[in-house]
């Protein structure tokens, strides 16, 4: 029987996403098995989930560009995805735009979520965008993640309606949980049809 799929996991933030996708696996939902999780931010949530569920962690070494890693940062995150035998890249709430070298070494095998429903509200704040807009409805979408921000090719997308007196923080809250439901499905459909 062939081994489950290694993913790495690369966090900023609470690591909620990260989350449901551990229980997903944890609950046998996903034939996949989490060999890393690293992050930008030392301080970031995720790395104390991931200690929680005895997953090696790391924060990657600080670089001095505000949206990407520098070039020794970019290094360190190759040199230990290839050392953990880590087969695909799941971008959890991740905050930097991916490039090269990263991009060469996993060409379509790096996934992403976005909190809106591609190709609209592409970038950051994607749920205040759609406020914005005026649009009844927005969701979530797991993508293939390419040289572009947020274009890469569509998985799987989750609708979620915008309510009236939603706030900004009211929908973002709502388009998390599609998100926590999403993600770990829209992996599973990907990994299996690799195996």
């Amino acid at each position: 029987m062939k081994p489950p799929p290694r993913l790495a996991v690369l966090g900023s933030g609470r690591g909620s996403n990260f989350v449901a996708i551990q229980e997903a696996i944890v609950a046998g939902r996903l034939n996949a098995e989490i060999a890393i999780v690293l992050s930008d931010v030392p301080d970031a949530p995720i790395l104390d989930h991931a200690r929680r569920f005895d997953i090696p962690c790391a924060a990657l070494p600080a670089s001095p560009f505000r949206t990407k890693l520098g070039p020794d940062a970019e290094t360190v995150l190759c040199e230990t995805l290839q050392s953990v035998g880590a087969g695909w890249v799941v971008l959890a709430g991740y905050m930097r735009v991916v490039k090269q070298p990263l991009l060469g070494l996993y060409p379509d095998r790096i996934i992403n979520i976005h909190p809106s429903l591609l190709p609209a509200f592409r970038g950051l704040r994607a749920w205040e965008q759609a406020l914005a807009a005026g649009v009844k409805e927005t969701g979530c979408t797991v993508h293939f993640v390419n040289e572009q921000v947020d274009a890469g090719r569509i998985i799987a997308q989750q609708k979620v309606p915008v309510l009236p007196g939603d706030t900004a923080a009211s929908l973002h809250a709502r388009i998390q949980e599609a998100e926590h439901q999403l993600y770990p499905a829209a992996l599973a459909k990907v990994l299996e049809a690799d195996r």
